[in-house]
């Protein structure tokens, strides 16, 4: 008898024990359902606060362009972000006639386009680039692309430090991983990092903005590598800009001499640390 009441016990005790892994097993189950409803949310979310941005920042746009001065039809028709070299040089040719008479109507026009894209990563700055080495000074055009990308690129960076993580985890989440591995490697000396970023093509401008505030870049060291780092290419599509109407695409404003300056500029720029990595070696 005694022994039949305590096979009976076992047998309770595993049949509870049963029971209580498969109700472990629900609420696993209701909990991913949960994180993963949750994350679907945080994306939903992400991207309707960047939809409601995205149009206060239109609105913006639209009231610079409304203090434009009055454009005739044809010239209206010309007055939009270019996506060809034909296009560059149609809007060239109306900037370029009010620019001295509505000379802060145009730069402050001109600024808040290029910032613009550069914060919503529409493509078409590159235009703008050579676009200021036809309208103004060279070292004027030159502070100007540079300080539209770096703000820019950091709004681009606030942007998605709001709302962008969900979204990396999502979509970029592989690429953000070895891009932070690569980061980190370079932490002590981050600004010369980002600076051959910039200079050389190995990451595009817009991955580069969205993924740094996830893997910890700060804001300073992100500005102001991005603003040094963006001037030598500046400097060729600045410098193909005084010659806007003999240029057909903006492939033509490369040339492999430009290119061979880009590559030493980039060399230079990640000198300052090998010489760093070799002289700690040496002092340990």
């Amino acid at each position: 008898m005694a022994k039949k009441r305590r096979d009976k016990r076992e047998g309770d005790g595993l049949a509870l024990t049963q029971e209580e892994v498969k109700a472990n097993d629900v609420d696993s189950q209701k909990g991913l359902k949960v994180v993963q409803n949750t994350a679907v949310g945080s994306v939903r979310m992400s991207l309707l606060i960047l939809v409601l941005i995205f149009i206060g920042s239109a609105s913006v746009m639209y009231l610079v362009y409304r203090n434009f001065p009055e454009l005739s039809d044809d010239e209206m028709k010309k007055i939009k972000i270019p996506k060809d070299m034909e296009d560059a040089k149609a809007l060239g040719t109306v900037l370029s006639k009010y620019k001295d008479t509505f000379y802060t109507q145009v730069l402050v026009a001109y600024f808040t386009t290029y910032v613009f894209l550069q914060t919503f990563a529409i493509p078409g700055s590159i235009f703008l680039s050579i676009l200021s080495g036809y309208l103004y000074p060279f070292p004027l055009a030159l502070f100007l692309v540079c300080l539209c990308s770096g703000l820019g690129a950091s709004f681009c960076y606030m942007l998605s430090y709001l709302v962008g993580r969900p979204i990396v985890y999502k979509y970029l989440k592989e690429r953000a991983k070895k891009t932070s591995e690569q980061v980190d490697r370079h932490r002590d000396h981050l600004i010369n990092y980002i600076i051959f970023l910039r200079i050389t093509p190995f990451l595009p401008n817009w991955f580069i903005n969205i993924t740094s505030p996830v893997i910890n870049v700060p804001l300073g060291v992100f500005f102001i590598g991005t603003f040094i780092g963006v001037a030598p290419p500046s400097f060729v599509a600045i410098n193909a800009g005084t010659t806007l109407y003999k240029l057909t695409t903006a492939g033509e404003a490369v040339s492999w001499n430009s290119l061979a300056v880009l590559g030493i500029l980039a060399v230079i720029s990640i000198l300052p640390v090998c010489f760093q990595k070799k002289l700690r070696k040496k002092l340990e």
